[in-house]
């Protein structure tokens, strides 16, 4: 019992909403799908549905199987405890919750399919990653070659790939990042 007193709680945003996925997705696993399509999915539905407007958020908490979950926590845990350590759990929290409402509202208006999963937050949260050490002024070579390389990507398999994959939130999510970076970059530049 005594090593748990080691344990720390490092990251609370980023842990926080990684153990609420999981029990959204073990949830859904016991009501074969039901919470997941009703509460934790985006989709075009009646805007008489209070639902309708919850779901533009909560559409990052839902996933589809372990091995969508599994792909985007381990990019969100390997990168958002040094961002929330960097920018603060209040700030991440909101970067995030803005991330899931563009995102969401983006599938809504251009999509007919059904969407969920943390995937804009993780290529959000990539994305931002390679503004941390930013200088006055310059633009690190890392920042361009990670938005080329991820964002590249997911437009070449947006073009040429017929699989189920929402390739437009990556590449909003991703957007979202580069968006964000250069404001608190301006931001912290004017506090220091």
């Amino acid at each position: 019992m005594e090593y748990l007193k080691k344990l720390k709680y490092n990251s609370p945003v980023i842990l926080t909403f990684t153990f609420i996925c999981l029990l959204v997705l073990l949830l859904g696993a016991i009501t074969d799908g039901y919470t997941t399509k009703k509460f934790f999915c985006v989709y075009r539905s009646s805007l008489a549905d209070p639902l309708s407007y919850i779901r533009v958020f909560t559409h990052i908490l839902g996933h589809s199987n372990f091995q969508h979950f599994f792909n985007n926590f381990l990019i969100i845990l390997i990168v958002g405890p040094m961002l929330e350590e960097k920018y603060g759990s209040k700030l991440l929290l909101l970067l995030i919750i803005i991330t899931a409402f563009i995102t969401g509202i983006v599938q809504v208006i251009i999509s007919s399919n059904a969407l969920l999963g943390a995937s804009g937050i993780a290529f959000m949260l990539i994305i931002l990653t390679s503004f941390t050490n930013v200088e006055d002024g310059k633009i690190p070579i890392t920042m361009i070659l990670i938005a080329f390389m991820y964002l590249g990507q997911e437009i070449y398999y947006a073009i040429v790939s017929k699989d189920n994959v929402s390739r437009i939130t990556h590449i909003i999510g991703g957007i979202c990042g580069i968006i964000i970076g250069i404001i608190i970059t301006k931001y912290y530049k004017r506090r220091n």
